[in-house]
């Protein structure tokens, strides 16, 4: 008896690409080239930096020789390190004595620029123009200002019968010169962010307000700014990422070492002098990593206050309508 093989089913073959798919495919690659720049160069000079600080932070390195690993051994000097504490508490003086009151002078000038005065895009001009002024200029003219034996602030002061005071040598005089740096520098942009806020509020508010005969603090405090919470808290938060990375004023007007005992010597300005001065590029990195949580933290504990208060007074607005 004789059986017939069983022929094997043939395998199934994909079906050729189509001209449509393979003209797609095309399109596609010369969209992912066309972008491509971008994504190398924020992969080298992005990424690349990021990942090997982090790498770093766990290494002994001079920035020559071979690099030892002393795994966390950096962070434990770190939280040991009297001028690290030093420094942070430097930074939140600082930050406090300049954001707070430059965040409330910008509002109250973007509600003025908002009014109806003439010459108001020159005001706007003229409240920039500082931002855009080259940082090493302004810091040579604040520090012919606030010099101890020939400043303009002094000679004021000498005129008005009150005793010099030493700027550039005492802790706190020290300070209130890199504030007042701030200030100058920043008001007038963060006022422009609050005016274009500002000009997204119904002017029926403001008209129905006015009939009802509010005056002008209570359109301010009762309209203006509940509206514009949004963007407060946008300008808070900023102003607190860029016033704890504090760098270009201090280090223009005081040196690396921040002035006499230091009292200038911000976060970052101390993560400079360690690595690319004193050439502790371990430590250095470890630095950049404590002033990141910082950062983070404190950002979180503002847009926690901010959005907070905004959320309570609307509570109590709530009830009291109901």
């Amino acid at each position: 008896m004789t059986t017939t093989p069983i022929a094997a089913p043939e395998k199934a073959t994909p079906p050729p690409a189509t001209p449509t798919k393979i003209s797609r495919r095309r399109e596609l690659l010369s969209l992912y080239l066309a972008i491509s720049p971008f994504y190398i160069l924020f992969a080298i000079f992005g990424v690349f930096p990021i990942v090997f600080s982090i790498y770093l932070s766990f290494q002994n390195w001079d920035g020559i020789g071979d690099m030892q690993f002393v795994g966390f051994a950096q962070y434990q000097f770190l939280l040991s390190d009297p001028q690290f504490w030093k420094v942070l508490l430097n930074t939140f003086q600082i930050w406090i004595i300049s954001t707070i009151p430059m965040l409330a002078i910008a509002l109250v000038v973007a509600f003025l620029l908002n009014q109806q005065i003439r010459a108001k895009g020159s005001y706007r001009i003229a409240y920039f123009i500082p931002n855009v002024t080259s940082i090493v200029a302004i810091t040579l003219i604040f520090g012919s200002i606030f010099s101890n034996q020939f400043g303009l602030v002094n000679a004021f002061l000498e005129w008005i019968g009150v005793e010099p005071v030493q700027w550039l040598t005492e802790p706190w005089p020290i300070k209130i010169a890199v504030a007042a740096i701030v200030i100058w520098r920043w008001m007038g942009y963060n006022a422009l962010i609050y005016l274009a806020g500002l000009q997204a509020i119904p002017n029926d508010l403001y008209d129905a307000a006015r009939v009802d005969g509010a005056s002008w603090v209570q359109v301010f405090f009762r309209i203006t700014v509940p509206m514009l919470r949004p963007i407060i808290l946008f300008t808070v938060i900023t102003s607190t990422i860029g016033g704890l990375q504090l760098f270009t004023e201090p280090q223009l007007l005081l040196g690396n070492a921040g002035g006499p005992g230091s009292e200038g010597q911000t976060i970052s300005l101390y993560l400079y002098q360690q690595a690319f001065t004193l050439n502790d590029f371990g430590y250095g990195a470890a630095l950049s990593w404590a002033m990141f949580i910082v950062i983070i933290l404190f950002s979180i504990i503002n847009w926690r206050l901010v959005q907070g208060t905004g959320t309570r007074g609307l509570r109590i607005r709530r009830g009291a309508r109901s």
